[in-house]
């Protein structure tokens, strides 16, 4: 099906070279104002003014009025836990007790509550539920997603959990990308066995995972009381051996070293960023490795939520991502981490819709099929409600400003 989309008030990141956004580029967000795009076998084949579109454009085309709406690319959501057997609101109540994070897990709280709920659940059951969550954030303008493993914590059900990521990516419209998060925390057998652990990951789950073709990246939670450089470093070149890139959460808690171990190892990104020094921030902004922040996780935790304009003053490449799980961000909806990140992280509308679309799909090395209206990428759009301007979708954080959104060329 070819469609022309024509008379939309506003055409948003219209890129005709995908590029990392970084620094004071990421207030450059190209805009056509009373623009139309074509789109056909759910491909961008031409955008532009409607003062260019001519009869190639219209032969053999449906036409759409989109008169009032800005329409964007859809949000590429480079970090998420989507997969998880249940949510863990009794821990959110505990939390507003006043319970530590350790005495909730003294309580059998945090993420070995997550992976003991793994261990009961059957992949069927699994794959449902993450499906479920996943067409419900499409129709938020997810129209790219990352997920991780994680909540295993042994090697028969790290694989349960890849191997439903897996059946995800087969059968979703949109790009997914599989992380394997092994190192998340460590099991209660092995806490004073880390090696013993770490070598369960090299020596038992990675070689499966590269046998399967289960993950695309390798994760590791740095952090103090988890997982140290070196082991992360470990962890991470045991997987780069079985040809998967590494993505470590970063500097969350602690400055950990993570970040800069991450720039070592040329990460695709360093994720969380709540805890950043200077070492940390100029170490990001002189690589090419992405710094993916997580607002929501420090909104529902009440955390200090990540430096974004020094970290955009060093001249960081920056993304925005959900963190979607049942402990610490229990919400995939990219809007809020949008409007999040202007209320909170004083990042400008044009500084946030970019980390959260080109940016986004950089981390997930996904450039070259969303992130941004170009020719050739798939038509992943969101189309919004009749609003006065850009600024008014993070403004507004409480409404939902969606009209529609197309899917490969389909609204759904």
């Amino acid at each position: 099906m070819k469609w022309v989309i024509q008379h939309i008030k506003q055409l948003v990141n219209t890129r005709t070279n995908s590029i990392v956004v970084r620094g004071a580029e990421l207030s450059q967000l190209p805009i056509i104002d009373n623009a139309f795009i074509v789109v056909d076998n759910g491909i961008i084949q031409a955008y532009g003014s409607m003062h260019n579109l001519n009869a190639e454009h219209l032969h053999g085309a449906e036409l759409i009025d989109a008169v009032g709406s800005s329409v964007l690319p859809c949000w590429c959501d480079s970090h998420t836990h989507l997969v998880y057997a249940a949510s863990r609101e009794e821990e959110f109540v505990h939390k507003i007790n006043g319970l530590t994070y350790a005495e909730i897990a003294a309580k059998g709280g945090g993420i070995l509550n997550s992976a003991r709920k793994i261990a009961q659940a059957t992949e069927a059951e699994l794959y449902l539920q993450a499906m479920t969550r996943l067409q419900e954030l499409m129709k938020l303008g997810t129209g790219a997603i990352e997920i991780k493993s994680g909540y295993g914590l042994n090697t028969e059900n790290e694989l349960k959990m890849l191997r439903v990521i897996k059946r995800i990516k087969a059968s979703a419209p949109i790009p997914v990308k599989a992380s394997f998060l092994g190192a998340h925390t460590y099991p209660l057998e092995f806490k004073e066995n880390h090696n013993g652990y770490i070598d369960q990951i090299i020596h038992e789950m990675l070689p499966v995972i590269a046998k399967e073709q289960l993950a695309d990246y390798i994760d590791v939670f740095c952090e103090e009381g988890f997982f140290s450089v070196a082991e992360t470093q470990r962890i991470c070149e045991a997987g780069k051996s079985y040809g998967l890139k590494a993505k470590i959460h970063a500097n969350q808690l602690h400055a950990s070293g993570g970040v800069e171990l991450g720039v070592k190892l040329g990460a695709v990104s360093v994720d969380h960023l709540e805890t950043m020094n200077d070492t940390a921030i100029q170490a990001l902004g002189a690589s090419n490795t992405i710094g993916t922040m997580l607002p929501t996780a420090a909104f529902f935790l009440r955390m200090p939520y990540q430096p974004a304009r020094t970290l955009i003053n060093a001249n960081a490449a920056l993304a925005l991502a959900s963190d979607y799980n049942p402990g610490s961000s229990p919400s995939g909806n990219m809007n809020f981490v949008v409007a999040l990140s202007c209320i909170q992280m004083k990042m400008q509308p044009e500084e946030a819709i970019n980390a959260a679309t080109i940016n986004g799909a950089f981390a997930m090395e996904l450039q070259d099929e969303v992130g941004s209206i170009t020719v050739g990428k798939r038509a992943n759009l969101i189309f919004t409600q009749p609003i006065p301007s850009l600024a008014y979708l993070p403004y507004s954080f409480g409404s939902n400003l969606i009209e529609k959104v197309m899917i490969n060329g389909r609204f759904i």
